[in-house]
């Protein structure tokens, strides 16, 4: 029972930042956006998590920071892509390796480490006890206890999913995707419409991040978002950006997360347990590929 409780637990923590991220990430895929700057968002979130913790010792503002760090690479993104409208993927690429870049150098000259920064002043994003569903066996070992980003992960499931298929501004989102032509024709600016889903995009990055570095762990590493952002991608693609599947994929993804963390218990090399996911992503996208392809025949 204690295994599975653990396996559980692993697999919600694994997910979480999966599903923040590609949360975010369906609003620009719905925008007609192909944004493949979400891994580097996610760890500009996670450095900016750190710093606002450490420096100004309240997770709240350490939250704050990471949103803001997120925004500047999407304030980037927005005017390259959407204002010169330069390629997208080049774009991404190139804001990704910014962001590995920037953050090392960054941590490096303001902590005066190098690899890994971990300190006793970093203060974590608290665990949420619930009353009475915390006493009930095995449900309150899962339901109850999770750190505070993981309830706001599933309230952005709810959240995300009414806002793009049931509000105008979900409607006029879906048409920048759709058909721009059209939707400028009405008198709706499809870059605004792009602009604002960039934004959002960020803020969920912001959170995944800041997650990673307050939540999953409590200190910063380079390069920590290790390729998230990439599975989020992936998850997106696979249920063609709808937030409940989303929600079901990265679920997925987070218990062969766990899987790897589990099977360290048992002497495999952790070079191995590290590539589950990956592994997981990778095949995931090719029976998704051989889907589509009776599909289109």
């Amino acid at each position: 029972m204690r295994l599975l409780v653990g396996l559980i637990n692993g697999m919600i923590a694994g997910a979480t930042p999966i599903l923040l991220a590609a949360l975010g990430g369906a609003f620009t895929y719905y925008a007609g956006i192909f944004n493949i700057a979400m891994e580097g968002m996610m760890l500009a979130g996670a450095f900016g998590a750190v710093v606002g913790s450490y420096f100004l010792h309240s997770w709240v503002l350490g939250i704050v920071l990471s949103i803001a760090f997120a925004l500047v690479l999407a304030l980037i993104f927005i005017l390259f892509s959407v204002v010169l409208h330069t390629d997208e993927f080049v774009t991404g690429i190139a804001l990704n390796l910014f962001a590995v870049g920037a953050t090392t150098y960054l941590m490096r000259q303001t902590f005066n480490v190098k690899g890994v920064f971990a300190n006793e002043g970093i203060i974590p994003i608290p665990r949420l006890d619930i009353p009475l569903i915390e006493q009930i066996p095995f449900l309150g070992e899962v339901l109850s206890g999770q750190n505070l980003m993981v309830y706001i992960a599933v309230i952005a499931v709810i959240a995300v999913n009414f806002l793009i298929f049931r509000t105008r501004f979900g409607m006029r989102l879906r048409a920048a995707g759709y058909n721009a032509a059209c939707l400028d024709s009405s008198g709706v600016s499809t870059a605004r419409m792009r602009t604002a889903a960039l934004l959002l995009c960020a803020v969920l990055c912001g959170l995944a991040g800041a997650f990673l570095s307050l939540g999953y762990v409590t200190l910063f590493a380079e390069n920590m978002s290790a390729g998230r952002g990439w599975i989020s991608l992936a998850a997106i693609i696979l249920v063609s950006g709808n937030p409940t599947g989303i929600a079901v994929i990265s679920l997925l993804f987070g218990f062969s997360d766990g899987l790897g963390l589990l099977l360290q218990d048992y002497r495999v090399p952790s070079q191995f347990t590290s590539m589950v996911p990956y592994v997981a992503t990778l095949i995931a996208l090719y029976f998704y590929s051989v889907k589509e392809r009776k599909r289109k025949a």
